[in-house]
């Protein structure tokens, strides 16, 4: 009968704190979306660039290695 109490009130807590949650969450303005968006295009561009210096000195690493057929 325990068990059952638990199995039901899991639920009820899950719903309260998704209620909850949603009332303290509010819509971004115009200027905080732009700089989210500035930083997660910034974030964007650095992993891009990341990636292409990484490619770029793997090519030649892996020829070195193959003995470049």
């Amino acid at each position: 009968m325990d068990q059952a109490k638990e199995l039901l009130e899991m639920p009820r807590e899950f719903v309260k704190d998704g209620r909850q949650f949603l009332t303290r969450c509010s819509k971004p303005d115009r200027r905080e979306f732009l700089r989210i968006s500035q930083a997660v295009g910034t974030g964007f561009l650095i992993m891009g660039v990341i990636g292409y210096i990484v490619k770029l000195i793997h090519i030649p690493v892996n020829n070195i290695l193959v003995g470049g057929a």
